[in-house]
Order: structure tokens, then sequence, then C-alpha cells
């Protein structure tokens, strides 16, 4: 396998562990042993716990950036067309992702290190939703504090539809209400 297919193979393998077994089961030699490689191997790759952590909620990050460029490249222009497209494509990464995502997430909480790369992370979603939501508001602008309202509710509706206390659509219809409700105050 070249480095770059040896890296996917063990990010695969490491989302089965955590889904399997949880996230504080994720240690770089259990990700060894279920990959069938040796531990140095893994720590070539990820060096330590924090950083295999970080690599996947970078995976999980990048996949949610594509999903939702590509659902806005078809979208129509209205902001319920752009709300619409915002909500369906967070929420449906955390679903693809399942539960693992916030276990990885409340780790990456658990250092300072980790928390800053999930900070830009978010910071970089914030701004993509800013430059589509600004020109759609009456001011041409929408509130800081409204973008990152918008990101706790959208991870707190994901998870709970990850978790099935609510369902995937209950998450997107609310999430979109949401956005169209912060913009319009804008």
């Amino acid at each position: 396998m070249s480095r770059e297919q040896r890296a996917r193979h063990l990010l695969d393998e490491a989302w089965q562990l955590v889904r399997e077994a949880g996230t504080e089961a994720l240690t770089l030699g259990r990700l060894a042993e279920q990959a069938g490689v040796t531990k140095p191997v893994v720590y070539d790759h990820f060096g330590t716990r924090a950083g295999l952590l970080a690599a996947l909620y970078r995976d999980f990050d990048d996949r949610q950036g594509v999903q939702m460029d590509a659902a806005m490249a078809g979208s129509g222009p209205s902001l319920a067309d752009k709300a619409q497209v915002i909500a369906r494509a967070y929420v449906a990464c955390v679903l693809n992702q399942g539960r693992e995502i916030p276990g990885v997430i409340a780790a990456l909480a658990g250092s300072p290190e980790l928390a800053r790369i999930k900070r830009d992370y978010e910071t970089v979603f914030v701004e993509q939703c800013r430059a589509v939501l600004s020109p759609l508001s009456r001011s041409g602008a929408v509130s800081t504090a409204g973008l990152w309202g918008m990101l706790g509710a959208a991870e707190g509706l994901s998870n709970a539809a990850a978790m099935a206390d609510i369902t995937a659509e209950q998450a997107q219809q609310e999430l979109a209400a949401i956005i169209i409700a912060m913009v319009e105050r804008g």
C-alpha cells in the first residue's frame, strides 16, 4: 500500500474501533492490532493518540466540507435553499459517521492542542457559512454570535439524531429554521 492508502486504511480501522468499543478504547497499539500492522506503522502515521484523534476529526471535517460544497453548488439561490443545504450536509455528515463522532469530539476537548484543532475547523465552517449567508441578509451581514449559535445548534441537533433522540429530518428542519431566523435577524 502507498502511504496515503495505508493512512486511509488506518483511519477506517480507527473509526471501526471507535464504533465497536468507544473512543476510550482507541489506542495506537489497539489500532495496530485491529489493522493488522505493527505499532511502528501506526506511530509513523499519527505519532500519538492525540495525533490520531486529530486525524479522525480532520477526516470527518474534510468529508463534511466536501458534502456541503457539492450540495451548495447544486442548490437554489434562496435563503431557504441555502439553509436546507447547510442543515442537510451537517446532519448527514454526523449521521454518516454514526455515534463515533461525539466521542471523538469529546476526546478533542480533553487537551488544549486538540481543542485548538477542533476550534480551527469550527472557525472555517463558520466563515464558510458567513460567506454563503451574508448576501442573503437584509443588512448584508450575519452576526458572529448568531453563526456560533448556529454551529452549537448544528452539533446538538446532529448528536441528538445520531443517538436516535430525534429523527434526521427533525434535526435538519430545526437547524434550517434556526439558520433562516438568524439570517433574517441580521
